[in-house]
């Protein structure tokens, strides 16, 4: 029994001093990833192990050729332990980054829906209350000029314009987030589609004086759906004209290389702060601060366009990026080759 004590303070002694030195070897390593963290424990369990093996194998006067084999099999043990515990200890990591991503993707799309629902809810309250008064003064009969009434109906019609728009962009927001967007890729010549959304932001360019310009020749085909390409250049457009101040100018170029085609369009926006560049794509982001206090008055939308345009874009297997440039910001849009 005292011998089988001894051998115990033995194991325990020398464990306790590998077990020590890991505990250092963490707390060096406190900032390091999850997998260094893995390996340095699984070395620490091994090691402590070996060295408890090896002590009592020492202080039981084993003989040289008895103490070898002890050592060659736990040494053996250990090499067979540690290669398998890296393995599994990276699957362990990469599965806890991947939590850990995910958990944290899900509280930054959590907070988006309550920045999103309080956006909507500002931006159908404004134009509702507008409507109904413009709607009971009409009803009452207190606007009698013409000239009123009819500013009146135009209004009326501009502002339901507006909220139906903003539906629209919920809807199309809410069928990418909940997968159920369902593309039917064709052969889309980029420059008749470019053409149209020039054509369908053309207004609203001359009614703040920006010039747009778009390349006169480079435009590929892409594998895409055609309504969702549309999107997706109609939303970067309108985007940057409304952002750009008056007598700025918005071009459109694109591209083709070798395994995918390229949409840039930049603007003269100023630039946007760089801790905003991150936010760019996020629901109900709007960024006035970022760019120019001029789009408060050019009829934004509720800061759904560029989410909508990432989602559209990763939904082809693509992907978006915005960068500043000398005047002001370039948005690239990355499509897979045909």
């Amino acid at each position: 029994m005292t011998d089988t004590l001894l051998i115990g303070l033995y194991a325990l002694a020398a464990g306790g001093v590998v077990g020590l030195a890991g505990a250092a070897a963490l707390r060096l390593l406190r900032g390091r990833s999850i997998l260094v963290h893995i390996l340095v424990l699984l070395a620490v369990t091994v090691l402590a192990v070996v060295a408890g093996v090896a002590t009592v194998a020492q202080a039981m006067f084993l003989s040289a050729h008895d103490l070898w084999v002890v050592l060659v099999t736990v040494s053996a043990s250990a090499v067979i332990s540690l290669a398998v515990g890296a393995i599994f200890g990276r699957r362990l990591a990469a599965a806890a980054v991947w939590a850990r991503a995910a958990r944290e993707r899900e509280r930054r799309l959590e907070a988006g829906r309550r920045e999103l629902v309080a956006w909507v809810s500002h931006d159908l309250r404004t134009p509702l209350a507008g409507l109904r008064a413009m709607a009971e003064a009409l009803e009452d009969g207190i606007i009698h000029d013409p000239a009123v009434v009819d500013e009146y109906h135009r209004r009326i019609r501009m502002e339901t314009d507006r909220m139906a728009q903003l539906v629209d962009d919920l809807f199309e927001l809410s069928r990418i987030n909940a997968g159920a967007l369902r593309l039917m890729p064709t052969t889309v010549p980029l420059g008749d589609v470019v053409s149209d959304a020039i054509a369908g932001v053309a207004p609203l360019a001359a009614r703040r004086r920006i010039h747009l310009v778009a390349a006169d020749s480079g435009w590929p085909d892409v594998r895409a759906g055609e309504r969702e390409l549309a999107r997706i250049v109609s939303n970067l457009l309108i985007n940057s004209v409304r952002y750009t101040p008056e007598d700025g100018s918005v071009h459109i170029a694109a591209g083709h290389e070798s395994d995918n085609v390229w949409l840039a369009v930049s603007d003269t926006c100023g630039g946007i702060p760089g801790e905003d560049l991150d936010r760019v794509f996020d629901v109900a982001f709007r960024g006035e601060r970022a760019r120019t206090p001029a789009a408060a008055d050019s009829g934004g939308g509720g800061g759904l366009g560029l989410a909508i345009v990432r989602g559209l874009v990763e939904a082809h297997g693509g992907r978006v990026n915005v960068a500043n440039t000398d005047r002001g910001c370039r948005f690239e849009v990355r499509l897979p080759a045909t």
